[in-house]
């Protein structure tokens, strides 16, 4: 996609490489909105948050974000009281070359845990990362927040406003560390709406619940998750301030953007060769169908039996059954797409079953788990579990 696509009116990127990497690659990024711009955010809900997910989290009170700054290679996490300083340190270090407050400078990492920034690397590379701020610079602050992502993930949007076209652009970086309540994924968006602050943030919330918490590779939550959305006002129109049909036509272009995004992250899930979507249907309650859902999303037994092309059911029922949801397992059914493997909790026909083992060997299908308990479901992307993964993880600090 070309960069003139992603243009939003106020807004400039950059990324470069400051040496933070082995492999020279970009790591370092800026997002620069040329008026402070209100913000919404998310972030990761483990306990154990990077020096960077601190200090932003304390700065979301002011409700205005002017520049982001993004590295890779080094996630700032588990580095103490000198992470937390480090982090105010390069922040202040950009707010001082672009003439704004430092309270506006949102620092975001990704990479390695328990490492200290390489300050001097970064300190010296932070005025060409200034002096390369564009309109067009878009792919270059993508580029510089991936780590094992194999392919650039963005998004973008119009929709009209009062009369008014704004445009709304997404990023994502993530492959691995990927489960509900955000993943080990970066996401920033930006958009030239004027939008109040309370408002943006009902909308992202609303949006990130049905598609970056509808996610998992491994079922692991990471300390750096960070979703970002910067609205700055250039477009024109009046402050939108309730969820009135402008309101409505934001929030529907906002959650296309957002599920898009997701749904690339686990396409490109560390070693997959799946992508597949697990839907609870049937369910007592929307509780009972989230927990059946990602007991079988997180299992490595099913994940490998994806891998491996092996119409195994089940190991499918065994992990509902563990799930704590209601389940009688004589009336469950399991279709892989609409080929029925599973009834009342039994196989069916080895003609049948062959039927549904030709789905598995798709690159993508739908697992549909029928617990015929009420009317609730829910569903989740997810992946197999490969070779790949783990030679990935095994080897990753290397």
């Amino acid at each position: 996609m070309r960069a003139s696509n992603f243009k939003v009116k106020g807004f400039l990127f950059s990324g470069i490489s400051a040496g933070i990497k082995k492999d020279g690659k970009k790591d370092l990024g800026l997002i620069y909105s040329e008026v402070p711009a209100r913000v919404a955010g998310l972030f990761t809900t483990n306990k154990v948050k990077a020096a960077p997910v601190q200090l932003d989290m304390e700065r979301m009170k002011r409700s205005l974000c002017q520049a982001i700054l993004v590295n890779s290679g080094n996630a700032n996490a588990c580095t103490g009281s000198q992470g937390l300083r480090d982090a105010k340190r390069v922040s202040s270090w950009v707010a001082k070359q672009l003439g704004i407050n430092e309270q506006l400078v949102f620092p975001s990492s990704t990479g390695v845990i328990g490492s200290q920034l390489p300050l001097n690397k970064i300190e010296k590379r932070i005025p060409e990362l200034i002096k390369n701020l564009s309109q067009e610079g878009w792919m270059n602050t993508v580029e510089a927040m991936m780590t094992t992502d194999t392919f650039p993930k963005v998004e973008v949007a119009t929709c009209l406003i009062k009369g008014k076209r704004v445009k709304l652009c997404g990023m994502i970086k993530g492959a691995g560390m990927i489960r509900p309540n955000l993943a080990t994924m970066l996401s920033f968006l930006v958009t030239d709406a004027n939008i109040k602050a309370s408002l943006l943030q009902q909308m992202l919330e609303r949006s990130a619940e049905v598609s970056y918490n509808r996610i998992t590779i491994d079922g692991e939550t990471s300390t750096n998750d960070t979703v970002l959305l910067l609205a700055n006002g250039k477009a024109g129109h009046p402050s939108l301030n309730r969820m009135d049909r402008d309101g409505k036509a934001f929030q529907s272009m906002l959650l296309k953007v957002c599920q898009n995004l997701a749904k690339s992250l686990v396409q490109d899930g560390e070693g997959a060769t799946k992508f597949i979507e697990i839907l609870i249907q049937g369910a007592r309650n929307k509780e009972d169908a989230k927990r059946a859902a990602y007991a079988i999303a997180h299992s490595p037994l099913v994940k490998t039996a994806f891998f491996g092309e092996d119409a195994n059911w089940g190991r499918i029922l065994c992990a509902l059954g563990h799930s704590n949801a209601q389940v009688n397992p004589n009336r469950v059914d399991v279709f892989f797409d609409k080929a029925p493997i599973v009834k009342n909790g039994m196989g069916v026909s080895p003609r049948l079953e062959g039927k549904a083992a030709e789905v598995i060997k798709k690159k993508s299908f739908k697992v549909t788990i029928d617990l015929r308990q009420g009317e609730h479901q829910f569903s989740v992307l997810t992946t197999d579990l490969s070779i790949d993964y783990v030679k990935i993880n095994a080897s990753y600090r290397s």
